[in-house]
């Protein structure tokens, strides 16, 4: 089996509902105009007719170039299974090639391998489970209220945890978590994603509050490269610490977090850290350190597919991670990822990334092909 073609269809993502994570301060959506994106259908094929797919975003003007002149040379004619001799040269392009390039190449030839073996993705990366509880990781809200009410709906729709984008500003953040808490009860796992809004003072004193409510986790407090504050902050407080999530970067990014000790747990997804294959050696590194590998969510739909094979598959990530707004995350599938009444997502039983691309709504938003 060999790879004979490689092609991107740009098509349009319309409709995509006002939010933000990243603010300082509320965010009120009320008003604003929605917004339009673009992705891109990377479609590989090879000369028994099976066909890799992927979403590719994140810059898709850029990407979308960069990929066809710099990585399809590298894949024509080749076996689509040799994937990590595959991955070792495209990744010897790394400084002329993002990580979601490169992940977006990786995640479809781990479609066409499982395709191939008539299995889904997670069966091939060998299952740990298949199955996840899932939490609600939430959009910036426009005040306290607001993030109690959705917290208090995802926790009576059987959501099994909730997770707070906050407003970066550090005594507005304490009492949207102490309301959070108080409304939802002791019982409710919780965390606190600040999104790099911090310096070390802000930040210690916002993981000793969050230590005391009995938070999961406290996600990306600090600037995304401070490791020598991350290592001061960790040292000062119980509450596990997670960073990494960016910048977007590639798996060997990780060893100075560890070797300095500046996190609890590792952060990851397909596009940030260049693939299926990128995380993988991720989270088996992080396991060797008895860390967590927290898998994120978000960019698109296919992409989350890919995240729930790896979910699926590693024992050192906990959670499944649901970006709000669902509009915001979800184009392209005719059925995508849907959390159970019980607050679990399932591990797809298809072969390959096991979805159905919805093909008719892509060619109605298509903007341009190319080769």
């Amino acid at each position: 089996m060999k790879i004979d073609d490689l092609s991107i269809t740009l098509f349009a993502w319309n409709d995509i509902p006002p939010h933000s994570y990243l603010g300082r301060g509320p965010f009120d959506p009320t008003g604003q105009p929605s917004r339009t994106g673009e992705l891109g259908l990377v479609t590989i094929r090879t000369d028994d007719g099976i066909e890799g797919h992927s979403f590719l975003g994140m810059g898709t003007s850029l990407g979308a170039p960069a990929l066809l002149r710099m990585l399809k040379p590298i894949v024509m004619g080749r076996d689509p299974l040799a994937r990590e001799q595959l991955y070792q040269e495209m990744l010897e392009r790394r400084l002329v090639v993002q990580p979601w390039v490169v992940g977006a190449v990786d995640v479809a030839l781990w479609d066409i391998a499982g395709k191939a073996a008539g299995e889904p993705i997670h069966r091939l990366l060998g299952t740990y489970r298949e199955k996840l509880p899932a939490y609600a990781s939430s959009e910036q809200q426009p005040d306290v209220e607001a993030y109690v009410e959705q917290a208090q709906s995802y926790q009576a729709a059987g959501w099994q945890g909730y997770k707070i984008h906050p407003f970066r500003v550090w005594r507005d953040d304490i009492r949207i978590c102490r309301a959070v808490r108080e409304a939802v009860g002791n019982d409710f796992p919780l965390m606190l994603d600040s999104t790099w809004g911090y310096d070390y003072p802000q930040a210690l004193r916002v993981g000793k509050v969050i230590e005391e409510l009995d938070f999961e986790w406290y996600e990306d407090p600090l600037g995304d490269q401070d490791i020598y504050n991350y290592t001061k902050l960790r040292q000062q407080l119980r509450i596990p610490i997670m960073a990494t999530e960016f910048p977007g970067a590639w798996y060997d990014s990780f060893a100075p977090w560890i070797h300095n000790r500046a996190t609890d747990y590792l952060r990851g997804d397909v596009a940030l850290k260049g693939g299926i294959t990128g995380c993988l050696k991720a989270a088996h590194l992080a396991e060797g350190f008895g860390m967590n590998f927290e898998i994120h969510h978000g960019g698109n739909s296919l992409n989350n597919v890919a995240h729930l094979h790896l979910s699926a598959a590693i024992r050192n990530c906990e959670w499944f991670e649901v970006l709000l707004p669902a509009g915001a995350q979800k184009v392209g599938l005719v059925e995508d990822i849907e959390v159970d009444d019980e607050g679990y997502v399932h591990a797809p039983s298809g072969p390959g990334l096991g979805v159905e691309i919805d093909f008719d709504l892509i060619e109605r938003n298509k903007t341009a092909e190319q080769r």
